[in-house]
C-alpha cells in the first residue's frame, strides 16, 4: 500500500522509518552525546531522546526499516478480524503505523503501550496526522500493568532488552496467555553471544555501522555507558528457550544483521 500522507514532522519521521525512504527529515539530529559529558546518566526515553528518536535508531540499528517494513507484512498475514494487535514499546509509532496500513482483517483494533509519557504524547500527534483507517488506541503504563486480550499479533520491538531480565519470563508468558490460536509475536532484540571473539567481532562490525552513518566515537563511548546495565542483550538461544517456555510452539529467527535479531513466535 502507499505510504500515508506525511502531514507534520512527526508523521514524516515515522513514516521514513516504516517506509525505508531515502527521503528521511533533515530535522532533529542526534546530537545527545556529541558532546564531551562530565558525567554520563543512564538512558532515558525522555523529550531529549524523542526530539531525536528517528533519528538516532535509524543511524543505531542495522536493517531497522526493513524490520518495520516486515512488521506490516506480518500483519497482513497473521492479524485476524475482530482481534487487537499489540505495539508494545510502542515509542513514536513505527510498527503502529506499518500494522496500521498493511491490516487487511475486518474489524481489528491496534493497542500502543509505552511507559514514557513524553513518547505517548509525540505518539499521539503521529497517529492523529495519519490517514489509516484501523482505530487505534494509545496506553501510557508499563507492559506488565495492560491485560493482553484477544490478540492475534503483538510486537516487541526492541523493549524486552530494557525489561529486567528476572521479569522477561511473565512479560512473554502474559502475552502468549492473551494470543489467540495462530496469533504472532515478534521479538527483536540487540543479542549477545556466547563466543567471545564472534560478540567481539559483532560489536566491531556495529560501532563501524554507526560510524558510517556519522557517529563519533565519543559518541559511541558515551551512548554505550549511558545504557550498561540497564539495556540487558541476551542469546539466541536464551530467547528461544523462554519463548518455548512461555508457552509459543513455533519459534524462529527471521531477520539478522550483526548483533541486532527479530524472531516470530507462533502460539
Amino acid at each position: 500500500m502507499p505510504a500515508p500522507a506525511a502531514t507534520c514532522p512527526f508523521l514524516r519521521q515515522a513514516v521514513d522509518m516504516t517506509h525505508n525512504s531515502d527521503h528521511s527529515p533533515k530535522t532533529n539530529p542526534d546530537t545527545i552525546y556529541a558532546n564531551p559529558l562530565a558525567e554520563v546518566s543512564r538512558f532515558a526515553f525522555d523529550e531529549r531522546v524523542v526530539d531525536v528518536f528517528p533519528d538516532m535508531i535509524k543511524r543505531s540499528v542495522p536493517g531497522y526499516a526493513t524490520i518495520i517494513n516486515m512488521i506490516g507484512n506480518l500483519a497482513e498475514r497473521y492479524a485476524q478480524a475482530d482481534s487487537h494487535c499489540y505495539d508494545l514499546g510502542c515509542s513514536l509509532g513505527a510498527a503502529t503505523l506499518a500494522m496500521r496500513h498493511r491490516i487487511q482483517a475486518a474489524n481489528c483494533k491496534i493497542i500502543g503501550v509505552d511507559n514514557s509519557a513524553a513518547m505517548i504524547a509525540r505518539c499521539q500527534q503521529v497517529i492523529a496526522a495519519d490517514s489509516g483507517e484501523v482505530p487505534v488506541e494509545l496506553i501510557e503504563a508499563s507492559i506488565g500493568d495492560v491485560k493482553i486480550t484477544n490478540a492475534s499479533m503483538a510486537v516487541l520491538n526492541f523493549t524486552l532488552q530494557f525489561i529486567a531480565v528476572e521479569e522477561r519470563l511473565q512479560t512473554l508468558s502474559a502475552i502468549c496467555s492473551g494470543l489467540n490460536p495462530g496469533g504472532v509475536l515478534i521479538l527483536s532484540e540487540k543479542v549477545a553471544f556466547d563466543d567471545e571473539p564472534h560478540q567481539q567481532l559483532m560489536t566491531e562490525l556495529h560501532h563501524n555501522f554507526k560510524r558510517a552513518n556519522g557517529y563519533s566515537d565519543l559518541e559511541i563511548a558515551q551512548k554505550r555507558a549511558a545504557i550498561e546495565n540497564y539495556l540487558i542483550p541476551e542469546t539466541l538461544d536464551t530467547h528461544r528457550q523462554r519463548l518455548r517456555s512461555a508457552g509459543f510452539s513455533s519459534v524462529d529467527v527471521w531477520f539478522q544483521c550483526f548483533n541486532f535479531a527479530s524472531l516470530i513466535a507462533i502460539k
